[in-house]
């Protein structure tokens, strides 16, 4: 797992874009401002491309990766075409399958259970459809909760980029292969829940 992964405190910023299709973010160090990590989806289809512009945006596929600002992969996360509900899978830096996510039913605010390799559950992302907050829970224990960070009233009106902090709760050890699901999940919240 990299380094980059044992940080406790992501500010997520999407990319502004009049007319993107493709699902861009930048992951910062909140104390020092660095950029961290960029999530890119450099294979777009056309066909892909022109759906982003319809009702059908949260159907599509998407291959979203992960990477160091230097290019080292660091997570990869993927799903095919979504009818109902969205099953996603989470590679490593190795390309090698760590975990997924899989879309609960009939659920308000968004929910998904997060899924080791093996598909056995290792947390529930839980949503509010009051606002933008998520939280990571097995049991009654937090490993992480993400909220959305306010972006200015010309941004939040004119544009569907967001802007989020991430916080991982210190009983998630460094190095732990959750820290890989965590930060996919994130990214599976606004392209699966909040678009």
């Amino acid at each position: 797992m990299h380094r980059l992964l044992n940080h406790n405190l992501y500010l997520v910023k999407e990319h502004l874009g009049l007319l993107k299709a493709a699902n861009n973010y930048d992951i910062y160090d909140p104390s020092s401002g660095e950029v961290l990590l960029h999530c890119r989806e450099p294979k777009l289809g056309i066909i892909t491309k022109i759906l982003r512009f319809t009702e059908y945006k949260r159907m599509t596929p998407f291959d979203v990766r992960i990477t160091t600002p230097a290019g080292e992969p660091v997570v990869g996360v993927s799903r095919g075409v979504a009818m109902l509900l969205s099953r996603v899978s989470v590679r490593d830096e190795r390309d090698q399958i760590v975990g997924g996510f899989k879309q609960k039913l009939l659920s308000i605010g968004g929910k998904f259970d997060v899924l080791d390799e093996s598909d056995q559950p290792v947390c529930t992302l839980r949503g509010k459809w009051t606002g933008w907050q998520f939280h990571f829970v097995a049991g009654d224990v937090e490993f992480a909760h993400v909220t959305k960070k306010w972006s200015g009233i010309g941004k939040e009106m004119f544009t569907s980029a967001d802007t989020y902090m991430l916080k991982i709760s210190d009983i998630v050890e460094p190095d732990n292969p959750v820290r890989q699901l965590i930060l996919a999940a994130v990214m599976c919240i606004d392209m699966i829940l909040k678009e």
